[in-house]
């Protein structure tokens, strides 16, 4: 049986991702699923060099958000912060096949002799974005194990990042590392058709390979007697709260929260302590999600909630493709007061989603069987 290693944003963010964790498990589950018992995923735990200062017990000390509002916060948060990452780690463990290390850029190298990979998936989320993480040796399959042997990115996302002319010239060389590419958005795919000459295709988020019944194991049951609406923020967004609390003042729900906003603990249940199970639950169980999250999106779409989503600074693009896909670009607010259709009609998005997710399993299969051919 062969081993495809899984090389992604996940077990070292600054601190807890609901995406990154749920994206690399649902990778991991559709690789296994598809594989019949001829190959099986496993999750390198790797971390790039660009995170190797930052801990997540500790946020503040090298925070991407940089105003001081954030920062008070995530101080605010802390508790909550350190139950979250208790429980995260405890998710990577138990429902992962993780290698029994930490890999590096010191000793990445090793990976194969050591864990038995066959190949690797570079991928998901936005480990292409170089306004992130620079030009990842892991990232971009620039490790000699990597460039040498068998590589491929599935539902790698470039962001919205910015290239001039020298990060252009570094682009093309690191994109030779790679024997097929499964890009997230459609921006970049011209490009990276345009400079390799290996299968570029759009592919789906790794979230949804799967079935909203596929992630019913990792559910946990019912958290909240009470109807509520779910505000799940990424970023602090005053409209958003405000729109949040109208719709959840009109239908008599409470409202759970979860986010960093900690100020808020005297009018919201805050949740920010959840783990992914909880997360999962949170989202399943509400009358109506309120987020800014772009996996928060995708989960509400899987559990055919009701929705709208924010638009956030630097996550537009994808939020908008992602909602065209669907067919309810509409549900994108900025200010809160735009117009949209009332209730969405989940049995066209899931149509549409069936037939993207068809492709995009063909494709991460035909590539995983090319793997030493």
């Amino acid at each position: 049986m062969k081993n495809f290693g899984i090389v992604s944003y996940n077990i070292h963010c600054n601190f807890t991702n609901y995406g990154s964790a749920l994206q690399s498990w649902a990778l991991s589950q559709a690789i296994n699923k598809i594989g019949e018992g001829k190959w099986k995923a496993k999750l390198i735990d790797y971390c790039p060099d660009i995170l190797m200062d930052k801990d997540p017990l500790n946020p503040m000390k090298n925070m991407w958000d940089k105003d001081e509002e954030s920062r008070k916060m995530c101080e605010l948060s802390l508790p909550a912060i350190h139950e979250n990452y208790e429980k995260f780690d405890e998710f990577y463990h138990q429902e992962f096949d993780k290698t029994k290390k930490t890999y590096t850029s010191q000793n990445f190298n090793d990976v194969i002799k050591e864990e038995q990979i066959n190949g690797f998936i570079c991928g998901s989320d936005t480990i292409f974005c170089i306004d992130e993480f620079g030009f990842d040796d892991g990232y971009y399959a620039n490790y000699d194990c990597m460039k040498n042997g068998y590589s491929i990115s599935y539902a790698a996302s470039f962001g919205d990042a910015n290239f001039d002319e020298n990060s252009y010239a570094i682009l093309r060389e690191r994109l030779q590392n790679f024997k097929a590419f499964g890009l997230r958005e459609n921006t970049m795919v011209p490009y990276v058709k345009e400079n390799t000459e290996v299968d570029v295709q759009k592919v789906v988020d790794p979230t949804l390979l799967l079935e909203s019944s596929d992630y019913d194991r990792i559910t946990f049951p019912r958290l909240e007697k009470e109807k509520y609406l779910l505000i799940y923020a990424r970023r602090r967004n005053d409209k958003m709260s405000e729109y949040a609390e109208k719709i959840a003042h009109e239908n008599g729900w409470k409202i759970i929260e979860i986010s960093l906003q900690a100020t808020n603990a005297n009018k919201h249940r805050m949740f920010y302590e959840a783990g992914v199970e909880e997360f999962l639950s949170l989202v399943k169980n509400a009358e109506y999600v309120v987020t800014n999250s772009f996996h928060g999106m995708i989960f509400s779409v899987q559990f055919q909630k009701q929705f709208v989503i924010f638009s956030r600074e630097q996550c537009n693009t994808k939020i908008k493709e992602l909602l065209e896909m669907f067919g309810v670009s509409d549900r994108m607010l900025v200010q809160g007061n735009e117009k949209f259709v009332p209730h969405i009609n989940y049995e066209q998005i899931h149509s549409r989603i069936n037939i993207e997710r068809k492709r995009s399993i063909e494709f991460l299969k035909q590539k995983l069987e090319q793997c030493n051919k």
